[in-house]
């Protein structure tokens, strides 16, 4: 496969933004395999974009012939006080992650944040040379990275958690990083100082944010500016607010019922969920939307494209409801696979 080629499945949606293009065409020029990496809190049950979204974008960098790594990142989890900071359950948890993405994912290759640290020897002395290069003000700037902000009550080893998915970069020699662009701070920040430590640098990846179903007016958190990239963060879809999530172990029913109380105003097309959904998932996986309606309000119609769609939906010629229904019909299918392969998972890791 030729650069280009390889260049354009990186930059493909999800993908919103490289850091930079210029130095990922150099990248690809140089190396037949760099080695890329995208970090993941073990936080509980995946969901469409945690798993689904993520996962065609990890699709990808496979394809073009990237050595592609999930970090599951253990103790992130603790310190960010997930899992209610039970290394137990978090150990149970990444099992699940580990087996959902290489599912997913064939060929991924998945890493440990325990084995990471107990494995390189230099970590921690990294640890300290990159956190002498910060200010404690940078820092804090950078919690909207965990879904915090500084008006937060933190403990001190909250503080820590920049500096160590910062050097986590360092200690696997990664070529390129990738996220959601709820972590580009991260990286912005690795951008700034690794040059001051004659580390090398790598090319940034930042795909789309899924937001959750619920309305976006009802759910930014209050201390963020509305519209701005963090508000973001705490509007995308989470697990923590499952009726705002389709999470990947939802049964078809399931999926329709939080499909049809989802936030999808008549017309609107900006921060509507479903929309996104439509755009970002299913036309991923199908050349075909088929809106299913009754005959006697036009019969159903085919859509080849998300602008098309969404210019009918505009003008008023697309009843939400109807949207609605046959998004429900695409996401089970498209989850259908992996919610049957990891059903007896879910089961073990949730449910015992």
């Amino acid at each position: 496969m030729d650069v280009v080629t390889r260049a354009e499945l990186i930059q493909r949606p999800p993908t919103e933004e490289v850091v930079t293009k210029e130095e990922l065409i150099t990248l690809l020029k140089n190396k037949s395999s760099p080695n890329h990496y995208i970090g993941l809190e073990i936080s509980g049950k995946l969901h469409l974009g945690s798993l689904i979204l993520t996962g065609f974008k990890l699709n990808d960098f496979i394809k073009a012939g990237f050595r592609t790594n999930v970090f599951l990142a253990d103790w992130h989890t603790y310190i960010n006080n997930k899992l209610n900071n039970d290394w137990d359950l978090i150990s149970n948890v990444s099992k699940y992650y580990e087996k959902a993405f290489s599912f997913f994912c064939p060929g991924v290759n998945i890493l440990h944040g325990t084995k990471l640290y107990e494995e390189n020897k230099d970590y921690w002395k990294n640890f300290v040379l990159f956190s002498k290069q910060i200010t404690l003000s940078r820092a804090l700037r950078s919690l909207t990275i965990m879904g915090r902000t500084e008006q937060d009550s933190l403990d001190f080893s909250q503080l820590l958690y920049p500096s160590m998915q910062s050097v986590d970069i360092k200690a696997m020699d990664l070529d390129i990083v990738h996220a959601g662009t709820d972590q580009r701070k991260i990286h912005m920040l690795v951008r700034e100082v690794f040059p001051k430590l004659g580390w090398k640098v790598p090319v940034s990846v930042h795909h789309h944010i899924l937001p959750g179903l619920t309305d976006p007016n009802m759910s930014t958190n209050s201390s963020i500016e509305r519209n701005s990239e963090d508000a973001k963060i705490f509007t995308k879809m989470s697990k923590s607010n499952p009726s705002g999530s389709i999470l990947i172990h939802d049964n078809a029913e399931e999926i329709s019922t939080k499909v049809k109380k989802a936030y999808c105003p008549s017309k609107i097309t900006q921060n509507n969920p479903i929309l996104e959904i439509i755009n970002y998932v299913i036309f991923h996986e199908f050349e075909e939307f088929i809106l299913e309606r009754p005959t006697k309000y036009g019969g159903n119609i085919s859509y080849y494209s998300f602008d098309e769609l969404k210019v009918d939906f505009e003008n008023g010629r697309i009843h939400p409801m109807d949207l609605k229904m046959s998004t429900s019909i695409y996401l089970d299918k498209i989850i259908a696979p992996v919610r049957n392969y990891l059903e007896n998972d879910y089961r073990k890791t949730f449910q015992s």
